[in-house]
C-alpha cells in the first residue's frame, strides 16, 4: 500500500520552482537577443556593394509600382584622351573635295552640253593660310580631269577652289581658296621620325561626304615602301611611289586626306589602298617631307621642277630576246637596262651624244636596270644644273658620256 509524504511533496515543489526561474530568464534573453539580431541578420543578407556598384543602384530609376522612390545622381566622364586632342588639333583643317564635271546627253541625234555634276569626292587638308588666301593639299587622282572643284568644310559650308597645279608623278595637287572660313591649319610633322608600330590617326571622307570627318585609328605598319604605279593606265608600271603603310581603314573618299601621329601633327597624306579580296589593312600614305618640296613647287609653278634629260625610254624586261640579239645587238654580258626609243633635238641627252637604241645600264655609277628606276634617280637625286654621268651600250661598244641636266619645260 503506497503513501504520501508531505516532506517530499514540498521538496518536489521547491525543485520545479528552482528550474523554473532559471528557465524563464533564459527565454527572455533568447528573445532579447533573437530581437537585437534580426536587423543585422537583414543587413548580412544583402551583399556588400562596391562603390561603383552602389554609384549604379543609386542611378536606377523607379519602376512604375515601386515603392518609395530611388536616388538619381549624374556622374560625369572624362572621355579626353591624347586621341581626342590630336583630332580635335586637326579636324577643321580636313575638308571635302568634290571633282566637278561638264556632263552631256543626247538629243535630236546629238550631243548636247549639260551641267557640272559631282563625278567624285575626296579629301584634302589646309596647310597654310596667308594675304587671305588658303591651300589645301590632296591627290592629283582626286580631282584629275575636273572642269571645276568645291571644298566642303567641317561644318557642311562649300566654298569654289582654284587648282593652282598638280603632279601626276608623285600623285599631289595643291588647290586655293578664300580664307573667310578658314578657321585651322594643319602642323607638319617630321615623317623621317616615324617609327614602325607609332600610333596613328586617318582622318578623311570615306565613301563621300556623307561620313565627312571620319576618324580611324591605327599604327604605322612600314616606314619604307615602294608600290608600282601605272599613272597612264597603259597596264605598264611608270613609276614606283615611297610610301607609308598603316592598318588605320583607308577607303574611297579618303585619298588626300590627313594622316597624324599623336601629337596632332600631318606625318603623311593618305593616298591609296591595297584593294583586293584576301587583303585587310594595308593602307598607304604619302610621307610629308616627300610632299613639302612638291607643294612649294606647285603653289608657285603650279607644276614640279624637275630636271630634263629628253629621252623616250623602255625597259630591256619589255623586248624580246631576240631583238636584244638583232636589233640592239648587245652583248651576252648585258642582263638588264634601258633602251632609247628616241632623243628629243636639243635636249641634254641629244647634245651628250645619245641616239636612238643605245642601251643605259648605269647613271652616276649605279645600276639602271628598268624605267623606273631611271627616272627614280633622275628625279630623286638630280636637280636642274646637274651633270649625270650615263653608262651605255651602243651595240657591243660600251661608252660614258656626262648630260648637263636643264629644266623639264625646255
Amino acid at each position: 500500500m503506497g503513501y504520501y509524504d508531505q516532506h517530499d511533496h514540498s521538496k518536489q515543489k521547491r525543485t520545479k520552482r528552482s528550474y523554473l526561474i532559471p528557465g524563464l530568464i533564459g527565454l527572455l534573453l533568447g528573445a532579447f537577443l533573437f530581437m537585437v539580431a534580426i536587423p543585422s541578420l537583414s543587413n548580412n543578407a544583402t551583399p556588400d556593394l562596391s562603390e561603383p556598384a552602389r554609384e549604379e543602384e543609386a542611378r536606377r530609376v523607379p519602376e512604375p509600382g515601386d515603392a518609395g522612390t530611388a536616388e538619381v545622381r549624374n556622374v560625369s566622364v572624362n572621355v579626353e584622351s591624347a586621341i581626342t586632342s590630336a583630332v580635335d588639333s586637326v579636324a577643321e583643317a580636313v575638308v571635302g573635295v568634290i571633282n566637278l564635271q561638264q556632263s552631256s546627253f543626247w538629243e535630236n541625234g546629238e550631243v548636247e552640253s549639260g551641267s557640272e555634276g559631282e563625278a567624285g569626292t575626296g579629301s584634302g587638308v589646309i596647310y597654310k593660310k596667308e594675304n587671305g588666301k588658303a591651300y589645301v593639299v590632296t591627290n592629283f587622282h582626286v580631282i584629275e580631269g575636273a572642269g571645276e572643284v568645291e571644298l566642303s568644310l567641317i561644318d557642311g559650308t562649300r566654298v569654289p577652289a582654284e587648282v593652282l597645279g598638280e603632279d601626276p608623278w608623285t600623285d599631289l595637287a595643291v588647290l586655293e581658296m578664300k580664307d573667310e572660313f578658314v578657321t585651322k591649319v594643319a602642323d607638319f610633322g617630321n615623317s623621317d621620325n616615324v617609327r614602325t608600330g607609332e600610333p596613328v590617326i586617318a582622318i578623311g571622307n570615306p565613301l563621300g561626304l556623307q561620313f565627312s570627318g571620319s576618324v580611324t585609328q591605327g599604327i604605322i605598319s612600314g616606314t619604307d615602301r615602294s608600290i608600282p604605279v601605272d599613272i597612264n593606265r597603259d597596264g605598264t608600271f611608270d613609276w614606283h611611289a615611297d610610301v607609308m603603310q598603316t592598318d588605320a581603314a583607308i577607303n574611297p573618299g579618303n585619298s588626300g586626306g590627313a594622316l597624324i601621329n599623336i601629337q596632332g601633327k600631318l606625318i603623311g597624306i593618305n593616298s591609296m589602298k591595297i584593294a583586293q579580296q584576301e587583303v585587310e589593312g594595308i593602307g598607304l600614305a604619302i610621307p610629308i617631307n616627300s610632299v613639302i618640296p612638291v607643294i612649294n613647287d606647285l603653289e608657285q609653278y603650279g607644276e614640279v621642277k624637275r630636271p630634263y634629260f629628253g629621252v623616250s625610254i623602255g625597259s630591256l624586261s619589255d623586248v624580246s630576246s631576240y631583238h636584244w640579239q638583232e636589233t640592239l645587238k648587245l652583248p651576252k654580258e648585258v642582263k638588264a637596262g634601258v633602251y632609247v626609243t628616241g632623243v628629243s633635238p636639243g635636249s641634254p641627252a641629244a647634245e651628250a651624244g645619245l641616239k636612238e637604241y643605245d642601251v643605259i645600264v648605269e647613271l652616276d655609277g649605279e645600276p639602271v636596270r628598268d624605267v623606273i628606276e631611271l627616272r627614280k634617280h633622275l628625279y630623286n637625286e638630280k636637280e636642274i644644273g646637274d651633270s649625270m654621268e650615263v653608262t651605255f651600250y651602243r651595240g657591243k661598244d660600251v661608252n660614258n658620256v656626262s648630260v648637263k641636266l636643264s629644266e623639264e619645260s625646255s
